[in-house]
């Protein structure tokens, strides 16, 4: 059964946050509010969370995983950033929006696109994120919890629970939590090309 954190919207208890860390350094996978929607979370060295993501999901080798930063110091480690994607994407940061860029060599080959060698990235704004982030040290390989089937992600911590009890290791509750899925931005070629619009407003990518 996974372990259900109930945590303070704007200043998450630090034994909470240890705890949840502890689980993710375990190898573990969590579920976990952002200011989008929920996400499945895990260590980037993890040799098996991407796995449990993809099954929970039905997710083929071609889906597009997001590492979630806590800065942009952190993202500009993990993708090739040229001169006009680097200005947009500060203007942007932190906030609702995830965006496609080639992965550098910090980035495991199993987690980028095994054709285009590219992966998402974002820097939530969302306290919970920022003080897990900050605990763990490193960032955190992410999906968009959006069920097989479903039309929304899941917004609900004890909804979350109880529908992935089995599947993930702790499920953390932080209060209302946005319902729509981040803004997509594909960079990779050169040019902002959005792919999906959610949350964040795509006017400013279009």
């Amino acid at each position: 059964m996974a372990k259900f954190f109930d945590v303070h919207p704007v200043n998450p208890q630090p034994r909470s946050i240890a705890q949840v860390v502890a689980i993710l350094r375990d190898g573990g996978l969590i579920a976990y509010p952002t200011d989008s929607c929920y996400a499945l979370g895990c260590m980037m060295s993890s040799h098996t969370g991407a796995d449990r993501i993809r099954a929970i999901r039905h997710l083929d080798e071609r889906h597009h995983f997001t590492i979630v930063c806590a800065d942009f110091a952190q993202l500009g480690q993990l993708v090739h950033l040229d001169n006009a994607p680097f200005r947009a994407i500060k203007a942007a940061t932190p906030g609702p929006y995830t965006f496609i860029l080639p992965a550098t060599k910090e980035v495991p080959r199993r987690l980028a696109h095994p054709k285009k060698k590219t992966i998402g990235v974002r820097i939530p704004d969302h306290p919970l994120v920022r003080a897990l982030l900050r605990e763990l040290g490193e960032p955190l390989l992410s999906s968009t919890l959006l069920l097989p089937g479903a039309d929304e992600p899941m917004t609900e911590g004890w909804l979350v629970k109880d529908e992935l009890d089995h599947v993930v290791d702790a499920v953390i509750d932080a209060g209302d939590c946005g319902t729509e899925p981040t803004t997509v931005v594909d960079w990779s070629e050169g040019a902002p090309e959005v792919v999906r619009v959610g949350a964040g407003d795509p006017s400013r990518f279009e």
